[in-house]
């Protein structure tokens, strides 16, 4: 079997691997495996491909990998994560809002809704602006 075609394995194995311990490590050893087939491709000896999946794997565990790992996990107040995306955006009543019940669209998603003031109804066709979440309700107000 061809050096190359062992490497390309090789890579494959590795971010196989990665994929189930999602720690960005083993996917570095891939990248390092394809500078091993890249060599073998030119017709590098053995020794050279082994030099080049060590180097290239070490240079993307050191350079690559802090910088990605700190992308995945460090965030800054301006990246919201889940519902709370939603929160000052506007919907459209689609089903009469009231204190206890009612339906809002916002795109193609249908949220169950109430008015965070007591006694406030909004009719259907009714713009409103979203200003909390609460698991599956959606609190509305004035747009």
């Amino acid at each position: 079997m061809a050096a190359w075609l062992l490497w390309l394995i090789a890579a494959g194995l590795f971010t196989a691997g990665e994929v189930a311990s999602l720690d960005l490590v083993l996917l570095m050893f891939a990248g390092g495996a394809l500078g091993g087939m890249g060599v073998a491709l030119l017709g590098g000896a053995v020794v050279f491909q082994i030099l080049a999946f060590v180097v290239v794997s070490l240079g993307l565990l050191l350079v690559v990998r802090p910088v990605a790992k700190r992308h995945l996990t460090e965030r800054t107040p301006e990246q919201i994560d889940g519902v709370e995306v939603y929160v000052g955006r506007t919907a459209e009543v689609s089903e009469r809002v009231t204190g206890q019940s009612g339906q809002v669209r916002m795109g193609h998603d249908e949220w169950s809704a109430r008015t965070q003031i007591e006694g406030e109804t909004y009719e259907v066709g009714t713009v409103v602006r979203i200003v909390q979440i609460e698991g599956p309700i959606a609190y509305v107000s004035h747009a």
